[in-house]
């Protein structure tokens, strides 16, 4: 397989998708904020050329890391909330996991909740990272610096009502 080609997202534009999701992180607590960070430094430095795809959503926000500017071939994507900051993995179902650290039951995607940036320099963190690499159908860019691409941005967060409140018809 061919890597695909650097990223070609001008200054200006990377500029303003950047201050985007940092207006977008700001919902969340400081430290939420600090972690998601430090998160994408992580990777970002693991993975020069990978494209970054930032999609908001009502209370959380996920950055889907992509080899392409499809977000469906993602390896990994971060997401924060109210609740922390987690690492997805996004086929992680098939991944060897004998310290039983990834989480969730859904037909392909597992994650890990991150505590702090030292989460990711366990030894079962970094292997499950680099199986996931490895089995990666589409290569990362080994240079340049990949894009921020801001996909969805919700104009007004929809309003949710709690699960047990039911209007009568």
């Amino acid at each position: 397989m061919s890597t695909p080609p650097p990223s070609t997202q001008s200054a200006v534009a990377r500029r303003l998708a950047e201050a985007e999701l940092r207006r977008l992180g700001t919902t969340f607590a400081p430290a939420h904020q600090r972690l998601l960070g430090a998160m994408r430094r992580w990777l970002r430095k693991r993975l020069p050329g990978v494209h970054e795809l930032v999609y908001e959503y009502t209370g959380f926000l996920v950055i889907s890391y992509s080899p392409d500017e499809r977000g469906y071939e993602g390896v990994f994507a971060l997401r924060a909330s109210a609740d922390g900051v987690k690492l997805y993995f996004n086929r992680g179902k098939g991944l060897p996991d004998p310290t039983k650290l990834l989480q969730g039951s859904g037909g392909q995607t597992r994650w890990i909740q991150l505590e702090g940036a030292s989460t990711l320099a366990r030894p079962a963190v970094l292997r499950l990272f680099a199986e996931a690499l490895a089995r990666n159908r589409v290569p990362f860019a080994t240079t340049g610096r990949g894009p921020v691409v801001i996909r969805s941005v919700s104009a007004k967060p929809r309003q949710r009502r709690p699960a047990a409140v039911h209007r009568k018809r």
